[in-house]
């Protein structure tokens, strides 16, 4: 007689769930997620607070935010992946990714429960995408020839990036301030040349871009503090004294005079050491690690400046900046290539002490140095300004535009609508629901600010409908208004990257059907001795 009782193929603790409960879970988990950031879209979006061991974060970025909570559903770090490519990606519209795929499952959800396939929702999904990006591919501008106009659109871009941020009280002063900083690269886009330098007191206003390099180091005692035509050899080796660095072992010696033989010996060695160094024919010496006493006072001797502990990204950048290379054997003087820079000084910001680097090799090189009145003010005006700053290089190296405060939306969306009353079958209310979700995205925007959500998105449609694609949410009124006129334009690469990853995430998620967790590891008991 066969058994009725269930054929159990997985180890035991294994989860398995089916069919809907798993659709279901995945559904909640992302819709939960979209919920959690949509209340920071737009430049009304609220602030979270985010804390952990290691302090306090206050932002309304949704990369940070989605990086810096604990997920267990599989559904919902599908999204925090997006967000985090988006970023690493166009460095903005990190939320906007979030927000389209987890309404485009919200109304997934709604087809699914009036029995339609996931296949075909795709299906008509993948039609929708088509078409919107296409609809936003003809509707960019390319001003990339003209350059005041493109400055002017660079400017434009900064100013609405940056409204949605803690800079948006000055975003005119640093929309200017990071314009500046991207042209200098020439379109190289390699952001490494633009340093960052976050130095606490003073205002936001008080921040400003230094011409030249800055590192947060102090100069070696009674060593020059200013060198002018410098020649930089940048190192990454030890010059603590010479220990004998081999774990647990010891030196035994029969009187105390081998001992001051030994520290003579390791005093010799490092004298040797220093030497091979200013044999390099080098003025200053910048080396990762620390630099002991000894060393230090050799330096001072021979007039050298030395600079101590720059960190590994301090000294990247630096072999970066002054064309020099990292270097940490110093037997071949004639095939080690040194940085050059006119001129290295020390200057003071606040009440602190930095080494300037001036006339640097690389001349795109440049130093941001930021002022606020906290820790977490500066930390969240230094991501609204990375953000700024890899849209900007994104703009530069992809030149086309696209108007902001939801037109661009609602022009795909509008596309996508026409496209479905044309095609027959269930298709269509799959496009639709594209459409709609697209829709949500001005609709949070206003819903953000506390004006008429369902007003101001009723009359964007019909004006879009009429063929007026640059009419988009006017935040300061409240109202529907011209974006070519109020200059709200934003990069073309991050909408269609928003548009492309939100589609491409949620289409994952809709395709699974069954979720299955591993056992847990069992815990070993502990059997040790105490």
């Amino acid at each position: 007689m066969v058994s009725l009782n269930p054929v159990q193929i997985f180890n035991a603790g294994a989860e398995e769930e089916k069919a809907e409960t798993a659709r279901l879970s995945s559904f909640v988990g992302a819709i939960a997620i979209g919920d959690l950031v949509k209340s920071t879209l737009g430049p009304k979006g609220m602030d979270k607070i985010l804390q952990s061991s290691g302090g306090i974060q206050v932002t309304n970025d949704g990369a940070t935010i989605l990086k810096s909570i604990g997920i267990d559903n599989p559904a919902a770090k599908i999204l925090v992946d997006i967000s985090k490519v988006q970023d690493d990606e166009v460095g903005d519209g990190t939320t906007s990714v979030v927000v389209l795929a987890s309404e485009l499952l919200r109304e997934s959800e709604a087809l699914i429960s009036q029995k339609i396939h996931p296949q075909t929702i795709i299906t008509g999904w993948r039609k929708a995408t088509d078409e919107a990006r296409r609809a936003l591919q003809s509707f960019a501008r390319d001003n990339g020839n003209n350059e005041a106009k493109f400055r002017e659109d660079l400017m434009n871009i900064a100013r609405t990036t940056l409204s949605s941020k803690i800079l948006t009280q000055y975003k005119d002063y640093f929309s200017k301030l990071a314009v500046d900083a991207v042209l200098r690269l020439k379109g190289s886009g390699n952001l490494d040349a633009i340093h960052l330098i976050k130095k606490s007191g003073g205002g936001l206003q008080d921040s400003y871009l230094d011409e030249g390099f800055l590192l947060d180091k102090k100069i070696g005692v009674n060593q020059p503090k200013r060198i002018e035509n410098a020649k930089i050899l940048v190192a990454n080796t030890p010059m603590d004294t010479d220990k004998i660095k081999v774990f647990g072992s010891k030196v035994k010696v029969d009187a105390v005079s081998k001992v001051a033989e030994l520290e003579l010996a390791e005093k010799e060695k490092m004298r040797d050491k220093v030497n091979k160094i200013i044999k390099h024919g080098c003025n200053v010496f910048i080396n990762r690690q620390l630099i002991y006493n000894y060393p230090e006072q050799l330096f001072a001797d021979a007039g050298v400046m030395a600079i101590e502990h720059a960190d590994f990204e301090g000294v990247e950048r630096l072999a970066l900046v002054t064309g020099g290379e990292i270097v940490s054997t110093f037997d071949a003087p004639e095939s080690v290539r040194l940085g050059k820079c006119k001129l290295i000084e020390e200057v003071m910001i606040g009440e602190d002490k930095l080494i300037k680097f001036s006339g640097v090799e690389m001349g795109e090189a440049c130093t941001i140095v930021l002022r606020g009145a906290t820790k977490q003010i500066l930390d969240e005006a230094e991501r609204s300004l990375h953000d700024a700053l890899c849209v900007l290089t994104q703009t530069v190296k992809e030149t086309k535009t696209v108007f902001g405060g939801g037109s661009a939306e609602m022009l795909m969306a509008d596309a996508v609508s026409k496209l479905a009353a044309k095609t027959p079958g269930k298709e269509a209310v799959a496009m639709e629901a594209y459409a709609k979700a697209l829709r949500m995205l001005p609709t949070t925007i206003a819903d953000n600010a506390g004006y008429d959500s369902a007003q101001l998105v009723s009359e964007l449609r019909a004006l879009h409908t009429a063929g007026k694609h640059t009419m988009g949410l006017n935040m300061k009124e409240g109202e529907v208004g011209d974006m070519e006129k109020l200059g709200i334009t934003e990069s073309f690469q991050v909408k269609r990257q928003v548009l492309m990853s939100a589609s491409e995430a949620a289409e994952m998620i809709l395709r699974v059907d069954d979720i299955i967790k591993a056992a847990p590891r069992p815990r070993q008991p502990d059997h040790r001795h105490h």
